[in-house]
């Protein structure tokens, strides 16, 4: 709903290639949530489980991998599946690689939100909604087709695009919201942009303070979980999933694709690595290195974070 979208042929997309499907290319999704008429990739084993249950009609992958995919499924194959996405989702998307500004962003009639209040300077981009008895803080810029629920509280200086948001959300000052996540492919000796086609959801009752960045999905949806408050300063990479009732602490970091269970609590300046799985009640201590998936009901500390009961063992024998 946020980015201009070509209607084009299957095999226009590959024209090198003798395939056998002409579908009109509905999307590119990931493979979990990829229907007919999509297109997906596969790049990596760790997603095994989710390729061989894909509904797409179409998959970029590779020779070793084509294996785990369902017979009916038009396989891509290619030795470099993300910069063959990223050329596809270019096509589709001409203007995904880039954050243009806004230029549709004027100030707002009263008339077009009664039960808003606005401070100075605000923006607004068409087809914004804003939901009863919000508040937008001057100096805030929300750009074209963003969606605020009732009860919400924006702060000054606030920047937010390619986002829904629902209820009795507060965002405080400065945080920007939305915008494309760091994604590049080295090709020989050139970084080649990775569009970002998906967008932020931030449920109900959330709260994030002062200076948060949270990009917007590539390929999938960033999404912030009902109930999880974000202290100052936290960074939120492209399609990372913070469940519900999660207490992250200043200044973590959690980089692209990792999925955070609920109830999940995280210390002060923790850093969170990329495609990981962090279970439910878990518990992560202020300065931690995740490097690894975490179960359930788990409480961890250090770098690399490993149990809390390990942790202590550790230092004790160090400071011996």
């Amino acid at each position: 709903m946020f980015f201009k979208k070509k209607n084009i042929r299957f095999k226009d997309l590959f024209p090198s290639l003798n395939l056998k499907k002409n579908f009109l290319v509905k999307d590119i999704k990931p493979l979990t949530s990829a229907n007919k008429n999509e297109i997906t990739f596969f790049d990596s084993i760790i997603y095994k489980d989710s390729a061989i249950k894909t509904k797409a009609s179409a998959c970029i992958t590779t020779a070793k991998l084509e294996k785990f995919l369902p017979k009916d499924i038009e396989k891509i194959i290619v030795k470099n599946v993300l910069f063959e996405l990223a050329k596809v989702t270019k096509l589709i998307y001409p203007y995904s690689d880039t954050d243009y500004p806004d230029l549709t962003a004027k100030k707002p009639k009263n008339s077009d939100y009664k039960k808003v209040r606005f401070g100075n300077n605000v923006l607004i981009g068409k087809n914004v909604k804003i939901g009863k008895n919000s508040i937008i803080g001057s100096n805030s810029i929300i750009e074209h087709d963003v969606r605020i629920g009732n009860d919400c509280v924006i702060g000054s200086g606030v920047i937010i695009k390619n986002t829904l948001i629902g209820d009795n959300v507060v965002i405080q000052d400065g945080c920007k919201i939305g915008q494309k996540g760091f994604g590049f492919l080295p090709i020989k000796d050139k970084n080649i942009k990775f569009p970002h086609i998906g967008k932020v959801s931030i449920k109900d009752n959330v709260e994030i303070a002062a200076s948060c960045t949270i990009d917007r999905g590539s390929i999938d949806d960033t999404i912030i979980g009902k109930n999880t408050y974000l202290d100052n300063q936290v960074h939120v990479a492209h399609n990372v999933k913070i469940g519900s009732n999660c207490m992250i602490a200043g200044q973590v970091g959690f980089a692209g694709s990792s999925n955070i269970g609920n109830n999940v609590s995280i210390g002060g300046q923790a850093g969170i690595s990329g495609h990981l799985k962090i279970g439910n009640n878990v518990k992560i201590g202020g300065g931690s290195g995740v490097v690894k998936d975490i179960k359930d009901n788990q409480i961890v500390m250090g770098y690399p974070a490993v149990n809390i009961k390990d942790f202590l063992k550790n230092n004790k024998k160090y400071n011996e």
